[in-house]
């Protein structure tokens, strides 16, 4: 019980550290390959000193587990790529939001891949937030900024739905940081062609932004919240999730000034409101309440 939550405060700070990452890359004039680029270039440089100071070995436990990786590591590139691209289309809340049905993959993908039941609660819970997302689409125009953002957006919550299924398995058998570092570092060397070949200048505001989201929204955030599924199933981490919906329209709106539309805060209320009831309800039944 102590564990479970342990691991459940982890995956709610992972969550709003996650949910910054959006703001910071408005600050950030380079392409969405550059600022992912970047963001797994200085994840690294922390993850390994992580593994370093902790005298972990880099190795992993059989050649099945470097193939799985691998994947993995393509899937989180698609992910991130797909998500900046949501976010400059269109806004921050748009982004967010639109990427937050990730649930609704892993509803009906987690069953068919551990051989798990169906859970009504959560088919039902995803698809009230398919309804939040849906409230927020002005129009079915490709013509639309927005609607090209949201559209970018499940493209990214789709990859990311992938990534949460695969490292369900990972975080079973390795630390957090082992697994960022593995799939981090796929990213990277998938999108070095992309910076070596680009000629644009990085402005200081560009560098520090994109430290910011490798340091604090990637190495530290995405080490916490893999850690946090060793005792939490992955539809449970995927509708916690959606509280990162609500501190990226707040942090948009502090600091960017993006005041979202009234469709958008409906949505997002919606999105909040599974999260929240999710969230206490498993804390509940696991006895953490």
């Amino acid at each position: 019980m102590k564990e479970h939550t342990k691991d459940l405060c982890l995956l709610h700070i992972a969550v709003m550290l996650l949910g910054f990452s959006g703001t910071i890359g408005q600050f950030v004039t380079v392409s969405s390959m550059l600022i992912t680029f970047g963001r797994v270039a200085f994840s690294l440089i922390l993850l390994t000193s992580i593994l370093l100071v902790k005298k972990e070995s880099f190795r992993l436990g059989c050649g099945k587990d470097y193939c799985i990786i691998v994947v993995a590591g393509v899937v989180l590139c698609i992910h991130w790529v797909t998500f900046f691209q949501a976010i400059h289309c269109s806004t921050v809340a748009i982004g967010i939001i639109s990427f937050s049905t990730f649930p609704i993959f892993v509803t009906f993908l987690e069953p068919l891949i551990y051989h798990e039941k169906y859970s009504i609660q959560s088919i039902i819970c995803s698809f009230v937030l398919m309804l939040g997302v849906m409230i927020t689409v002005p129009e079915f125009s490709l013509e639309n900024q927005v609607t090209v953002g949201i559209m970018w957006g499940m493209v990214s919550s789709c990859s990311f739905a992938i990534l949460s299924l695969i490292n369900r398995y990972l975080s079973t058998h390795y630390d957090g940081s082992k697994i960022c570092f593995y799939e981090q570092g796929v990213v990277a060397i998938l999108l070095l062609p992309v910076f070596i070949m680009s000629d644009v200048v990085w402005s200081r505001s560009d560098i520090m932004g994109v430290m910011a989201i490798g340091f604090l929204c990637t190495a530290l955030a995405y080490s916490l919240y893999i850690s946090a599924q060793k005792t939490i199933k992955a539809q449970t981490v995927g509708l916690i999730s959606g509280l990162e919906t609500v501190y990226g329209i707040l942090y948009a709106a502090i600091l960017l000034q993006e005041i979202p539309s009234s469709q958008e805060l409906m949505g997002a209320a919606i999105i909040l409101g599974v999260a929240v009831y999710t969230s206490m309800q498993k804390a509940g039944k696991e006895g953490v309440l």
